[in-house]
């Protein structure tokens, strides 16, 4: 009999700890959607110390660390959910983003990449490629992943702009110029595309258009941090204005 019970109490051990491990993870799990990752790490911890082989609670663990700025931790566990669950497409785009953090964008474009394999249609994970290609200083491949997101999620905002700054660098204003205008047909409240158009403009020599996107830059956003630099601006193009209109006079 004794020997029984103590068969039974074997055989149940196991199954215990199985639920203490998913008790923890859980708490954990729901404490990192409330923001409280220091709370969520400490759990996430105690499980880990029951369970070693479940991926899910190392990647709890590896997206709270990036959240407390502790990229290097962030890495290790990210990289150990990995190994035990090679098809976790969010895992590496994790991975992706903690190794962007880190400048070490060669190994973010491989877990993009990854990441991509695994979920052709996260368009995250396609735009976070064309930034670790700009950390490589490859910008031409970049511009090329910008198109094909536009192409693909033709109301993916940060497509549009990130293609249209790169393009301004290039002193492409034009081509810029068009892209910002997509912009605002898909977000007509996006008063920072008011302000890149009106940059376009006056680069163009279009000082009049340039001033009527400089006024409805300061109508939407009075406090920007480029409020200063646009009435200044503006303040020239009018002085400008009135020069010629003198001139013209003469």
């Amino acid at each position: 009999m004794k020997e029984q019970n103590r068969k039974s109490e074997y055989m149940s051990t196991p199954i215990k700890r199985q639920k203490a491990q998913q008790i923890l993870k859980n708490k954990a799990d729901l404490l990192r959607t409330k923001c409280s990752f220091k709370e969520a790490v400490s759990n996430y911890l105690n499980s880990v110390l029951i369970d070693r082989n479940n991926p899910e609670t190392y990647f709890g663990l590896g997206v709270c660390y990036k959240n407390l700025g502790k990229i290097q931790k962030a890495i290790s566990a990210l990289e150990k959910a990995a190994k035990l669950d090679m098809n976790n497409s969010e895992t590496f785009y994790e991975l992706g983003l903690c190794h962007l953090k880190d400048e070490t964008p060669c190994k973010a474009i491989k877990c993009f990449i990854r990441s991509i394999e695994l979920e052709p249609e996260n368009p995250d994970a396609i735009y976070n490629l064309g930034l670790a290609h700009e950390q490589c200083d490859e910008q031409d491949m970049a511009m090329m992943i910008y198109q094909k997101l536009i192409e693909t999620s033709p109301t993916y905002l940060n497509a549009y702009l990130r293609k249209s700054q790169l393009l301004m660098k290039m002193e492409l204003y034009r081509p810029a110029l068009a892209l910002y205008k997509n912009v605002l047909k898909i977000n007509p409240h996006y008063s920072k595309a008011y302000f890149d158009i009106g940059v376009c403009l006056d680069k163009l020599g279009k000082q009049t258009d340039a001033k009527r996107y400089y006024h409805k830059f300061l109508e939407c956003s009075p406090q920007d941090e480029h409020a200063n630099y646009v009435m200044k601006r503006v303040n020239e193009l009018r002085k400008n204005n009135s020069k010629h209109t003198n001139l013209s006079l003469v």
